[in-house]
């Protein structure tokens, strides 16, 4: 799959993974795929457990929802509907595969989906990857980490401030493949004119302020550009985990 494209409406995208300045393998996977009726899906998960298992995990949960998303048919299941069933059976796909071998053991990973017709599309997400609506007006962030430090502030017991530099931020409350169900969280959105979509990993969003990312989307650059600069500055600012994203954008720019 190319990693950067201009699809229908004017849609375009970018796909950026690196395996960061600390890390030899790479655990996230991120990709984009297309249909001939003009939809569009993004995917990206961030894998871990086990030894050196996190890359078979999110490489699972990826390539699962290609076969998936081929089968698709809008006429007779709602997308939201879709995603719960893919959801559902990648988590079990993974349970199994982690129950089945010792290097595998323990093993789950994020997932976010994104399925787009035109600029209208339903994000499934479950972990803390993320995925921000970014305007020259602001920048939003559309998913809710599924973490022990959002538990917390949920409870008044800590405020975001602390939350950032917590012990335990990077504790997950869910995951693919660590439970025996799972539901994740829905979200809808409209891709507006001169507007951005980014789905990325903890790798970048734990590196990059938001105004870094607003300036940098808002330069003149190409999408490509922006996408390599994003994860270049995530490795400046110390690489420590793997760095992947995706970036949509129905802008009349270069990709």
């Amino acid at each position: 799959m190319p990693n950067s494209k201009e699809v229908n409406d004017k849609m375009k995208f970018v796909v950026k993974t690196d395996v960061g300045m600390k890390r030899t393998v790479n655990e996230d996977r991120a990709e984009v795929f297309l249909r001939e009726d003009g939809r569009l899906l993004a995917v990206i998960a961030d894998g871990m457990g086990g030894h050196n298992a996190g890359d078979v995990a999110s490489e699972l949960a990826v390539t699962e929802f290609k076969k998936y998303f081929a089968a698709f048919n809008p006429f007779i299941v709602k997308a939201r509907d879709w995603l719960t069933y893919t959801f559902q059976s990648i988590n079990q796909t993974v349970s199994r595969k982690s129950k089945m071998s010792a290097d595998c053991a323990g093993m789950g990973t994020t997932l976010i989906a994104g399925l787009f017709e035109k600029h209208q599309g339903t994000i499934a997400h479950v972990g803390d990857s993320r995925v921000y609506l970014i305007s020259p007006e602001q920048v939003y962030q559309i998913t809710r980490d599924h973490s022990y430090v959002n538990v917390l502030i949920d409870s008044g017991e800590i405020s975001e401030e602390q939350a950032k530099t917590h012990p335990n931020k990077n504790v997950l409350m869910k995951a693919i493949g660590t439970e025996q169900t799972i539901q994740p969280d829905f979200y809808e959105i409209v891709l507006l004119p001169n507007s951005y979509l980014l789905f990325c990993t903890d790798g970048l969003s734990n590196k990059i302020s938001e105004s870094f990312m607003q300036t940098l989307l808002y330069s003149n650059k190409t999408m490509e550009e922006k996408g390599q600069d994003l994860v270049e500055e995530a490795n400046r600012l110390g690489g420590e985990d793997n760095i992947s994203l995706i970036l949509l954008s129905n802008n009349d720019e270069e990709v």
